[in-house]
């Protein structure tokens, strides 16, 4: 079992101010136009993840997708 972070990019339905990112264990809030918003950067497993999922589900905001994103650090390991 790896120590290293994870990165995931996590989609919802509405936007949220940049406050909220500290929030979110410092993801990075990219908010897109069509009414989605964006959560990205490091969670150090999967119980910080879900702690992050709880936190969305517990402001009512609907979850559109959850994903793994690839690194250079992943990619370079794969190499």
């Amino acid at each position: 079992m790896s120590s290293q972070s994870s990165h995931y990019r996590i989609t919802i339905q509405g936007h949220l101010d940049q406050h909220w990112s500290e929030w979110f264990d410092n993801m990075t809030i990219t908010n897109v136009a069509n009414g989605e918003a964006i959560l990205c950067g490091p969670l150090p497993d999967q119980a910080a993840l879900h702690g992050v999922l709880i936190k969305i589900r517990d402001l009512g905001l609907p979850l559109l997708a959850v994903a793994t994103v690839a690194t250079k650090e992943t990619q370079n390991k794969q190499s």
